[in-house]
């Protein structure tokens, strides 16, 4: 019984914490008219964030700061991303950073599709303005990770993403000649929807540069 309302509170600890988060965040961000000036001061809110002892709040700061494309928050990035531990934190810090321009992030969360974080890291790929930079990873990664770009690629995927995705359909591996099928057939039937040509689906800016389990 003592074990059991132990967990109760520190359920409710938990709870408590991700909605104070939600309010500071939702504070820090509502300066679209304010000016340069007031944005800046969200993104230090948010980069401050990424020092809290809660690790769902210091994701949801860095996934913030990726939307945003914080620039101005890069180096305090790089300097959480050196010391945090939590793997979920870790990958929205990276995302953060390929964001903000350090395209050599992209690495960490493609390894990341073969991890307990696949998901998450997926979410992130989905995001991506194109296509392009996930081509130089399908030769060089093992089947479960190729599967995986794949079917992404089948979501963000445009007509030359087909050509690219052809060889993989005769793969000898079946989840990876699977995984191009799905994406042919996905690309295919999103480039013949009138809807989506007429659609110009924005997805986030990146900066020019120059439930899971935790392992």
């Amino acid at each position: 019984m003592l074990k059991l309302g132990a967990c109760i509170i520190s359920c409710a600890l938990a709870g408590g914490a991700a909605v104070a988060v939600t309010a500071r965040t939702h504070a820090a961000v509502q300066d679209d008219d304010s000016g340069r000036g007031r944005s800046d001061s969200a993104n230090a809110e948010l980069a401050r964030q990424l020092s809290d002892a809660n690790p769902l709040v210091r994701q949801h700061a860095a996934e913030e700061l990726a939307r945003r494309v914080a620039v101005d928050q890069m180096k305090m990035v790089e300097g959480y991303r050196r010391e945090e531990k939590n793997g979920r934190v870790k990958l929205a810090l990276d995302w953060a950073l390929f964001r903000m321009g350090r395209r050599s992030a992209l690495f960490s969360i493609v390894h990341a599709l073969d991890s307990s974080h696949s998901n998450q890291a997926e979410a992130y790929l989905a995001q991506l303005e194109g296509p392009e930079p996930l081509y130089m990873f399908l030769d060089h990664e093992n089947s479960k990770i190729q599967a995986k770009l794949l079917e992404t690629l089948g979501r963000i995927g445009d007509a030359k993403t087909r050509d690219v995705i052809e060889p993989y359909m005769s793969s000898t591996d079946q989840r990876v000649a699977d995984a191009a099928r799905f994406a042919t057939r996905e690309i295919t039937l999103r480039l013949s929807s009138p809807a989506e040509n007429n659609n110009n689906t924005s997805r986030p800016r990146r900066a020019d540069p120059g439930s899971e389990s935790e392992p």
